[in-house]
């Protein structure tokens, strides 16, 4: 299938805050040559720790930051040669929903309104908004009625449902959600999942979702990218990752998944700090926590190795 989504070796890099008589302090990577393709109609899982650059790579698919070298083509566009209003026009095929709904939704606003808001801006005409936006919450799981009332009148997750009714309403073929169900009691968590999954069936929508819940991402995901310090550490299908992980890192995330044994210790526990300086320029990013890291892993950043196909590793044990 054609892909909606191409990102070519993206790097992005911000400026640590100086001092107060500082001009500026020392540049730090927040994402690092990264490269993903997403094709139409699936979902793209990405997942890793706080820190690892997945918010940031999702501000630049959407256009919100430009990257420093690369190229993020939305549909046949590259977003950074776009104009203003080019950019506009590109990001109605690509809308995000949040993961705390309530700070996402205008409490001053009506559902109705909050609904229609996406549409207004992009300066479209609306008929009948009042019929559209029902239309919309109807999509969703939620009744006309709605429309009238206030965020703070809505649970959790109801507010969730207007805020993917809200994006919804360009017509998008692209939902990046970032850690959309992470605030959600356990049982609206999976209503949650269940309803994303019936408009990519319904719609034909491609989805990136944004996780450190893997059992989430295992359900939902058809390809899942697993990020540490800005760079993509292991790629492939959701099936083939969990059956066959071979990145210490990505090993390290599934021990981490609670056990209900006090007793059992995991070998992330055991090496969870690090030196705490991070690996040096030339280093795998992973070689000061890696418990299987070696002398070679310090001397070269290893390049991607596509072990079988669709399954890439970016580490230089993948055999072992």
């Amino acid at each position: 299938m054609p892909a909606i989504l191409n990102v070519d070796n993206v790097t992005k890099r911000y400026r640590k805050a100086g001092g107060l008589f500082s001009s500026g302090g020392e540049l730090f990577t927040a994402v690092d040559g990264v490269s993903l393709s997403l094709e139409m109609n699936t979902t793209l899982g990405i997942v890793g720790e706080s820190g690892s650059g997945k918010t940031t790579l999702a501000k630049l698919i959407l256009g919100i930051e430009k990257p420093d070298s690369g190229r993020v083509v939305l549909d046949g566009k590259e977003l950074s040669s776009l104009s203003s209003a080019g950019l506009r026009k590109a990001r109605r095929g690509a809308q995000m929903v949040f993961q705390d709904p309530y700070s996402s939704l205008d409490p001053r606003m009506k559902v109705g309104d909050l609904v229609l808001e996406p549409l207004r801006a992009a300066g479209e005409k609306i008929a009948d908004g009042e019929k559209t936006a029902a239309a919309l919450l109807e999509k969703v799981g939620l009744k006309a009625d709605a429309l009238r009332r206030y965020p703070h009148e809505f649970s959790g997750g109801q507010r969730q449902r207007v805020a993917i009714a809200r994006a919804l309403a360009t017509g998008p073929r692209l939902i990046l959600a970032d850690e959309p169900i992470s605030s959600l009691d356990i049982s609206i968590q999976a209503q949650i999942m269940n309803l994303l999954n019936e408009l990519k069936k319904e719609l034909g929508i491609s989805y990136i979702f944004i996780s450190h819940d893997l059992a989430a991402v295992r359900y939902l995901c058809d390809f899942v990218a697993v990020m540490y310090r800005g760079c993509v550490v292991e790629y492939a299908s959701a099936a083939e990752l969990f059956r066959d992980t071979r990145h210490p890192y990505t090993r390290l995330l599934l021990s981490a998944v609670p056990d209900p044994d006090p007793a059992r210790k995991t070998v992330l526990e055991e090496r969870r700090g690090g030196s705490g300086a991070g690996p040096g320029p030339q280093a795998c990013v992973f070689s000061d926590r890696c418990p299987r890291a070696e002398q070679a892993c310090l001397g070269g950043r290893p390049g991607y190795e596509e072990i079988t196909p669709g399954h890439f590793v970016r580490c230089c044990r993948t055999h072992t």
